[in-house]
């Protein structure tokens, strides 16, 4: 009997270290776990971090996108329309030119002195015509050449007024001017001729 009570406490007291290191087998296992979620967790982290960077500049991405599309779509309208008048005003300034140019032509090609008493009044009514006709093509291209010119010119309306109510004259109005304008040159040629007239008859005696 004796050696049955000895027995007994060795017993409780080999199940108790069993107990005891399955026990401390699964709190380190347990912490092998935690530790293997919180790295799992910090990888979680640290993915969610980097994606929304990317979300976030995919954001930006898209906003910029669409901030430029429409302003370069608006832009090429505008461009284009500028591209369009500068063609217009060129063609223009080209039109400009070569008229000015053939009037300068024509108006320095005038000689008056050469002109013999049947052909000057034909002559000068042609004169006439040809700077009447040159002041109101300069008239008319005023207002396009420069924009800050003076307020006679500067106004294509004022401007294209004065040209269409120089076309609207008739021929007595443009008459009355010529025999005005050209007043001082006819003064001069009626000397001349008189000079001319009184060369030959005291050539004749």
């Amino acid at each position: 009997m004796a050696s049955d009570h000895n027995k007994a406490p060795d017993q409780y007291l080999d199940l108790d270290d069993d107990a005891s290191g399955e026990l401390g087998d699964k709190v380190q296992q347990v912490r092998a776990e935690l530790e293997s979620l919180k790295q799992k967790q910090e990888e979680i982290e640290r993915e969610k971090q980097r994606l929304e960077e990317l979300k976030r500049r995919q954001d930006e991405l898209d906003v910029g996108r669409g901030e430029m599309l429409d302003k370069l779509t608006r832009s090429l309208v505008v461009v284009q329309r500028e591209v369009e008048e500068t063609q217009k005003r060129l063609e223009q300034l080209h039109a400009i030119y070569n008229s000015f140019t053939q009037h300068l032509r024509h108006l320095e090609s005038i000689n008056a002195r050469s002109w013999t008493g049947s052909e000057l009044p034909r002559e000068l009514s042609k004169a006439i015509s040809s700077v009447e006709d040159a002041r109101a093509e300069f008239i008319k291209a005023q207002a396009k050449i420069s924009p800050d010119a003076p307020p006679e010119y500067s106004q294509s309306g004022q401007a294209e007024g004065d040209y269409a109510m120089y076309e609207e004259r008739g021929f007595a109005y443009w008459l009355r001017s010529g025999f005005a304008f050209t007043l001082p040159l006819q003064i001069f040629s009626a000397c001349g001729l008189l000079v001319w007239i009184w060369t030959i008859l005291s050539a004749a005696k």
